[in-house]
């Protein structure tokens, strides 16, 4: 039976951490799966938005978090055709945003060659939990090299009319790799989640995109 240890993390905070470590710099792909809701009116343009948060999103570190999530949209909302309002009272389009990043540890015995040679121990040797370093082989003991951890990346993004609070338009765009990723791969997330626009397909579907490290 396979056994492993899964986390949550919102928002942007661990991608922000991931930045700074990255050891290189350049374009990259990221196949992304897409889902799309709504029925956007016949004939009517995209036309000036804002951004609309909860109140628990308002202040400290969760309105920090929002700000960076409000950053990393901004290019896919204007490429869809809109633009900023002037003023966020007079916005034709509230747009609501979220991310999720979730990460899954594999225990040792999920790798059928876990067994492989560790030098004067033989086969197998002793394994012990490495805590959030992952697992190790002794004789790394506690804290050992890490195996492989999966990352799950989601946004999503919904508008509605101002005037009325009507939702016209929902969309969500999701991301499994090795790498935790960055700012730049929450930007190519929301840049594929309105790869669709102003058409919905609700059948997921598989889009590529161009992200920047």
């Amino acid at each position: 039976m396979t056994s492993r240890r899964s986390f949550i993390v919102t928002g942007l905070a661990a991608t922000a951490a991931a930045a700074g470590l990255a050891a290189c710099s350049g374009p990259y792909t990221l196949a992304v799966d897409v889902t799309s809701f709504g029925n956007w009116p016949a004939g009517r343009a995209p036309l000036s938005y804002a951004f609309e948060r909860l109140p628990s999103q308002q202040e400290g570190e969760a309105s920090q978090r929002q700000q960076d999530l409000e950053e990393n949209a901004r290019a896919a909302l204007e490429k869809a055709g809109f633009q900023p309002a002037a003023d966020p009272k007079t916005a034709d389009i509230l747009v609501s945003l979220g991310a999720r990043l979730s990460a899954t540890d594999y225990a040792p015995w999920d790798d059928p060659t876990w067994w492989r040679w560790h030098g004067r121990l033989g086969w197998g040797g002793a394994w012990r939990y490495g805590g959030a370093r992952g697992w190790g082989p002794y004789p790394y003991g506690w804290g050992g090299p890490p195996l492989d951890r999966r990352y799950d990346r989601e946004v999503a993004v919904l508008m509605r009319d101002r005037a009325t609070g009507e939702p016209l338009y929902e969309a969500h765009a999701s991301h499994e790799s090795l790498s935790i990723g960055d700012g730049g791969t929450v930007s190519a997330l929301f840049a594929a989640a309105l790869v669709d626009f102003p058409k919905a397909e609700p059948k997921s579907h598989r889009v590529t995109v161009q992200a920047m490290r």
